[in-house]
């Protein structure tokens, strides 16, 4: 009996070091892409701190990690972004959920848009993931254009001016949150304080 178990403590330790490797070359290679999308697969295994045979031990390619990549996206920041939407109907509210919940996905809400505007995306309707990036796209610019027609953003910023400076504050907090000793709240209030100054008319 004591066999069974230690044979039992070694599988799970090993299935969880496997497991560990693997969510290790996923945020990665999120990292990675994010900054470089044609980056080599070796900096994807240099920044997971393995070897390149260990990283082909869990995808066979490049194009089976950037698919595993968009389906951990889509559990996490894509619903967060959804959620951050219909999480309330006030459009000012929407927009500061909506800069929160990209903090909180970090390199995974940048790549998210990059893979759906690089060149050689196929876009199309009947796919989910492209359906969900229309809906996001979609509501932040309606948000937007809503706000300026209230007056609390310039009418003269395009919205994709505004998604843009919306991603590079995200970035700069995520960015942030690695080296400050400061809370994330008081990080996350800093960054939609920067964000709405710097979109109001």
């Amino acid at each position: 009996m004591s066999q069974i178990c230690d044979i039992l403590n070694i599988i799970c330790i090993f299935a969880t070091m496997l497991v560990t490797t693997k969510s290790r070359i996923i945020e990665s290679a999120i990292e990675v892409f994010n900054q470089d999308f044609s980056a080599p697969l070796q900096k994807v295994a240099n920044n997971a701190k393995i070897t390149r045979r260990t990283l082909h031990r869990y995808f066979k390619d490049r194009e089976e990690l950037v698919a595993t990549c968009e389906r951990e996206m889509e559990v996490s920041c894509k619903k967060a972004m959804i959620a951050a939407i219909k999480g309330s109907d006030v459009p000012l509210i929407q927009l500061e959920n909506m800069l929160y919940a990209g903090i909180d996905c970090g390199a995974k809400y940048s790549f998210f848009y990059k893979l759906h505007q690089q060149d050689g995306h196929k876009h199309s309707k009947n796919n989910k993931d492209c359906a969900d990036y229309d809906f996001i796209y979609n509501s932040f610019s309606n948000i937007v254009k809503e706000l300026q027609k209230t007056g609390i953003i310039n009418e003269q910023m395009t919205v994709q001016w505004i998604q843009n400076l919306h991603t590079g504050i995200i970035n700069s907090t995520v960015n942030m949150n690695d080296t400050s000793k400061s809370s994330k709240s008081n990080i996350k209030n800093l960054a939609w304080n920067s964000f709405i100054k710097g979109i109001a008319p």
